[in-house]
């Protein structure tokens, strides 16, 4: 914390050139005394590079587009690269705007990119997911999705990089009943199973781990 509030009093003078005694010498490094040579803007940006980097969340290496996620150094608890990492997901809420991504499809991107960037290889990463519930219209095609919304799925990008990335993409057959979505409205990297509990219960006994929001 002690770092954090160091960090954005000194960046906060970079914003505001006004608040800081030293800025025209940033302009004009020949007036710098501390820095010969005009070597204060070299200096200043590899002093500020490793905090802008560490407090900016990042994308893939395992999904680009999506999934940004905060890197983090030495965890206490450590991080053991030769495991196998199985994890699946219930869907189940998204947000109230069709226009937007639904997080909880994107914790799938997320997962597959922290452990990545963390060391751990991307064929020892298994995602799953049952999407159910209200969540099911993020499961629908393009066409079907604009029918009912006037808009592409905003989704449907996240789920192919999801498929390509060899996540195991479910909708609860229960829901989509309830719905009224027909089976062939589905995304193409969605798969239909009987229910989401189904779903949930089969990929537990292959040894994936639940993770319910």
């Amino acid at each position: 914390m002690k770092y954090n509030y160091q960090f954005r009093y000194w960046f906060s003078k970079l914003l505001n050139p006004s608040r800081c005694c030293w800025f025209p010498k940033l302009l004009n490094p020949s007036r710098c005394c501390w820095f010969p040579n005009q070597q204060l803007p070299l200096a200043l940006l590899l002093f500020f590079s490793p905090l802008l980097l560490n407090a900016q969340p990042s994308k893939g290496p395992i999904i680009d587009q999506f999934g940004a996620v905060h890197r983090v150094e030495n965890p206490d608890l450590p991080i053991d690269a030769t495991q196998i990492y199985k994890a699946v997901f219930d869907i189940s809420s998204t947000p109230d705007d069709p226009a937007q991504l639904n997080p909880q499809l994107n914790t799938l991107a997320r997962f597959l990119n922290m452990h990545a960037q963390a060391g751990i290889p991307a064929e020892n990463l298994k995602v799953a997911c049952a999407i159910h519930n209200v969540a099911s219209k993020d499961a629908l095609s393009n066409e079907a999705y604009r029918q009912r919304y006037g808009i592409d799925n905003p989704n449907l990008p996240l789920l192919e990089a999801l498929e390509k990335a060899g996540a195991r993409i479910y909708i609860c057959g229960q829901s989509i009943h309830s719905r009224k979505i027909d089976r062939s409205e589905l995304a193409t990297p969605v798969k239909l199973g009987l229910s989401a509990m189904t779903v949930l219960i089969s990929m537990q006994n292959e040894g994936y781990r639940l993770i319910s929001f």
